[in-house]
């Protein structure tokens, strides 16, 4: 076994042969590739002076006094293209390119990330395919303009629950087609080896900004609080932290219409060890281990899956899991606009509302940070039309 490819007894390369190559290709690549000073400088100077990092770390007062903990937001939905996930595009694209790849392939779910791969292919002259749900192309119509209106192919699926897990399907089936001149961009910490890992890297500067921040405003983080689809924007902060065993890390899922009910996509909550997607993770299932329906209201945590790491950190007790409903997210999204002038994303709203059940059961004054990973303007339609208890999609 490549102990290389495994978090604990989570991840590994679960795919066909076909893929294998493409893998080692990849591998052998970024160690060769994205460790030289060449790549770090040009990925940084991009970092700088095209997305705009680093994203501010924000004290939001008005959130502290209506908690009584001092909140403090890392504000990731400030980069270009509005979400965390231009921070792996752009370094898988650049790799792309150095590799003499000609085409992008990705997959998205609320369309950040292919936005974000669309951006960086536009940015560095690629061909992109971005393949979607249609379920999700018509929940975030604004998204799939964007790519379009960036040069982008978007491919609506029409199978299954035509969302994120077939998205993700169909992307690695069209890869497996195009496998000598396109490049597959993996929008989360998931997916065989070396994905989650060159994802963790790439996302890693938000946590290693994060403790830098910190230790400008001269105070210590008790909890990071992230929301857990595949999990990179969770991985991302938590990566800076995870050694400093005196901060509570808190991954957040989506619980739906609540967890107990079939309407959820809480995996670490109510899933078991499976393989999905090339790697062996934590996954919901059926009672006869076929992968299980999601629902979330939020496109980007409408996944049965996460990522190996995650498993790994949920295994080990490192990091707590716990899941928020439609309702309080929804809720932590208004309150949040109105207190702060922020309006997060869905998904982010889901690491907000968990301030709900945190605070109220501190027994002292505490330092959190939340991580905003993206910016509300592509969910307006779902938030203008939400009903409470309401099927999505």
């Amino acid at each position: 076994m490549n102990t290389k490819a495994y978090f604990g007894k989570f991840g590994g390369q679960f795919v066909p042969e076909t893929v294998m190559f493409a893998l080692e290709e990849l591998e052998e690549a970024y160690e060769k590739i994205a460790g030289t000073q060449e790549f770090k400088d040009e990925l940084n100077d991009l970092l700088k002076h095209y997305v705009g990092r680093p994203s501010p770390l924000y004290h939001a007062k008005r959130l502290s006094e209506h908690y009584g903990h001092e909140i403090y937001l890392k504000r990731e939905d400030l980069n270009h293209t509005g979400a965390h996930k231009i921070n792996n595009a752009l370094g898988q694209a650049l790799l792309a390119k150095k590799m003499g790849k000609k085409k992008l392939l990705a997959e998205t779910g609320a369309g950040q990330h292919g936005v974000a791969t669309a951006t960086a292919a536009a940015l560095l002259g690629l061909e992109c395919d971005v393949y979607m749900g249609a379920t999700d192309v018509a929940r975030q119509q604004l998204n799939a303009f964007r790519m379009d209106l960036l040069g982008a192919k978007v491919v609506s699926i029409h199978d299954g629950l035509k969302t994120l897990k077939e998205a993700t399907t169909a992307a690695i089936q069209a890869w497996v087609n195009e496998i000598e001149s396109s490049f597959y961009v993996i929008g989360s910490a998931v997916g065989p080896h070396p994905y989650p890992k060159i994802v963790r890297e790439l996302q890693s500067v938000i946590g290693s900004e994060t403790k830098e921040q910190l230790k400008e405003y001269g105070v210590k983080a008790d909890y990071i609080i992230a929301c857990v689809g595949g999990g990179s924007n969770a991985i991302g902060i938590f990566s800076g932290f995870l050694e400093d065993i005196s901060v509570n890390l808190i991954g957040i899922e989506a619980a739906g219409l609540g967890a107990d009910t079939p309407y959820h996509a809480a995996t670490l909550t109510k899933g078991r060890e499976g393989i999905i997607h090339g790697m062996k993770t934590i996954v919901l299932q059926d009672d006869f281990g076929m992968i299980a329906p999601v629902h979330s209201i939020s496109a980007g945590l409408d996944y049965p899956g996460v990522g190996p790491e995650h498993a790994h950190l949920h295994d080990i007790k490192r990091v707590k899991y716990q899941a928020v409903s439609d309702d309080e997210c929804i809720n932590a999204l208004r309150l949040t606009s109105r207190l702060e002038g922020i309006i997060p994303a869905i998904e982010s709203s889901h690491a907000l509302a968990y301030l709900e059940k945190l605070c109220p059961n501190l027994d002292k004054k505490s330092v959190i940070v939340v991580n905003v990973s993206g910016r509300g303007d592509k969910d307006m339609n779902t938030v203008m039309s939400y009903e409470k208890g309401k099927i999505y999609g």
